[in-house]
């Protein structure tokens, strides 16, 4: 099968910035200005653009554009965190694959993670992500936690690997995100979860914990997700509030 236009794409200005072309430091010309160059849809350069970013080619922040990092990729996948939005586009650009389901009531242990009451009932579906950059070599294991109400979820979840299950549950029941809380900690891993990720067990990884929550402050779905240190990283940027 050939190479899709978006992967083409990001090749090309992969090239273009290694040969100074794009120099680093510089910012990159408008989505529209690509587009016109390269003769291709802006939907197209939006998506080559956020290959570039996942390797820690470029950088984007609403109202500067796109900045030029470095002149080659990074070997894991790199995150850059603004906005729900950004957030939430790790997990529409890699391949999810749900190996199981189950209906689960939250014991004391349970809630101390996930920070819900005793007795809860969720829907709790596990899966793998995979990157188009080593299809074969899982980069994550998330333990998904859903209002145990949803019970159309998994079986959309499993048709729309590439559609986020928020994004499902705000089309099927109309929950809508407000927030996102996510609390990041370093862990070693455990023999199953290794076995799982093709990785070695007690070897760093970093556990992330998103809470999913709506307009009434209440979490309607919780992720667990587990990445070997040397398969993720992620970048935060703080502003300043002007007084």
């Amino acid at each position: 099968m050939s190479q899709p236009l978006y992967l083409q794409l990001a090749q090309n200005l992969q090239n273009a910035i290694k040969k100074g072309q794009f120099p680093v430091g510089s910012v990159f010309p408008t989505e529209l200005e690509l587009a016109e160059q390269y003769s291709t849809s802006r939907y197209t350069v939006r998506a080559a653009i956020a290959e570039l970013e996942a390797v820690g080619m470029v950088s984007r922040r609403k109202k500067a554009g796109t900045k030029v990092e470095s002149a080659t990729p990074n070997a894991g996948y790199k995150q850059t965190v603004s906005s729900v939005e950004d957030l939430t586009e790790f997990g529409e650009k890699h391949a999810r694959v749900i190996y199981s389901n189950e209906k689960i009531t939250a014991n004391k242990k349970l809630t101390e993670e996930l920070g819900c009451s005793v007795g809860k009932e969720w829907l709790k579906l596990c899966s793998l992500r995979f990157s188009d950059k080593n299809p074969d070599e899982p980069m994550g294991l998330t333990e998904i936690y859903i209002d145990a109400s949803y019970k159309k979820i998994p079986k959309l979840a499993k048709d729309n690997p590439s559609i986020l299950i928020s994004h499902l549950i705000e089309s099927e029941y109309g929950r809508k995100i407000a927030e996102i809380k996510q609390d990041v900690f370093a862990i070693l891993l455990n023999e199953e979860f290794a076995k799982l990720l093709q990785a070695k067990a007690k070897s760093p990884a970093l556990k992330i914990v998103r809470s999913y929550i709506d307009t009434a402050n209440e979490a309607f779905q919780i992720t667990v997700t587990t990445h070997p240190a040397d398969r993720y990283s992620a970048s935060t940027r703080l502003r300043r509030e002007s007084k």
